[in-house]
């Protein structure tokens, strides 16, 4: 039989033993907080930096060949994505012949996207282009009705009209417009939201044609970077960016190399880090987080690259940054 002396130590021990139960639970609950905060600060730093330096290369730089960064930059996420593969780090999809059918498609769409989002910064500034894009957002939303019957709710209209009055008000003040630039946003704008619609279906169809009957994340990465490839080769050809590149004295200079890598790192970062983001909170603190994002990034691009701007065009920017704030919660409560 235990002693009182015993049995008093049993209850301490049991006590110590909840204590140190509680601080580990404890303790994960802060790991997994601390992983929430770490992984939405890595997104968007990553988010905010990609556009930033490729503002940096075509407009500061002066370089003249937006196809060939683009291709340069998906080159990088080829590289580095099909080595984590490799070693085993993550798992990606064989690349057959029926899965490149199905996906090429989109994949032209996705490197229209990329092309126009790289001409555009060439010529608009920032914070323009984070409130250009609110319009992706209003042809996405019609999109939805037409293709998928799907139906919005007053709060959602609103909001995309508020972006519609934003983007038209931003463009009349905008002391340094470009109709050249503006004209290659819009582009894009359309081409995001066809690549966002035609996304959905060739998903599906997609992951009937691979061997595993899915495809996750990095295969999506590996497979629209690679394709991308010969497709931007094409390009750089019928741009006739090649005697432009046998020319710059800017391919000489290792700082150049070194800026340019850094972007394709950029590109890559945010694949990942937005994915690691979702996956620790969710749909709701992501989209809220996206929107969010482009304040403190419009307000970056107009400090470091100093431009000029009045009064009525900052505020026709916030306004369009705080439209598509109220545009994701509106969406959010929709579902």
């Amino acid at each position: 039989m235990k002693s009182i002396e015993d049995n008093e130590i049993d209850l301490e021990g049991g006590k110590l033993e909840k204590d140190r139960v509680k601080t580990i639970r404890s303790n994960r609950g802060i790991k997994i907080h601390n992983q929430a905060l770490l992984s939405g600060l890595a997104y968007c730093i990553s988010s905010c930096s990609m556009i930033l330096v490729n503002k940096f290369v075509l407009s500061s730089y002066g370089f003249n060949a937006g196809i060939s960064l683009m291709l340069y930059q998906n080159f990088i996420s080829v590289i580095i994505v099909s080595i984590l593969s490799t070693l085993g780090v993550i798992s990606t999809e064989t690349l057959t012949w029926r899965l490149i059918k199905v996906w090429l498609p989109v994949n032209v769409i996705f490197v229209g996207m990329l092309i126009t989002s790289m001409f555009s910064l060439k010529y608009i500034n920032v914070a323009m282009v984070t409130a250009l894009k609110n319009v992706t957002n209003v042809i996405t939303a019609v999109g939805e009705m037409y293709l998928f019957n799907k139906r919005h709710d007053n709060r959602v209209w609103a909001a995309l009209f508020l972006m519609i009055i934003s983007a038209i008000s931003g463009g009349i003040t905008d002391l340094s417009f470009h109709a050249v630039g503006y004209a290659w946003q819009i582009l894009n704008c359309f081409l995001t939201a066809s690549y966002s619609l035609t996304l959905r279906r060739v998903m599906d169809t997609a992951k009937e044609v691979t061997k595993s009957g899915s495809l996750n994340e990095f295969s999506m990465v590996l497979l629209n970077n690679t394709l991308s490839l010969p497709l931007g080769v094409l390009l750089i050809l019928v741009f006739n960016e090649v005697d432009y590149l046998s020319t710059t004295p800017l391919l000489r200079l290792p700082t150049f190399w070194l800026v340019i890598t850094l972007s394709g790192l950029l590109g890559l970062a945010i694949s990942f880090t937005s994915m690691w983001f979702l996956h620790q909170t969710g749909a709701t603190t992501y989209s809220l987080v996206g929107s969010l994002n482009k304040i403190p990034l419009s307000v970056a691009g107009i400090l470091l690259f100093k431009v000029p701007t009045s009064l009525e065009n900052a505020t026709s920017i916030l306004f369009g940054l705080l439209a598509g704030v109220l545009f994701a919660r509106a969406k959010l409560r929709e579902k």
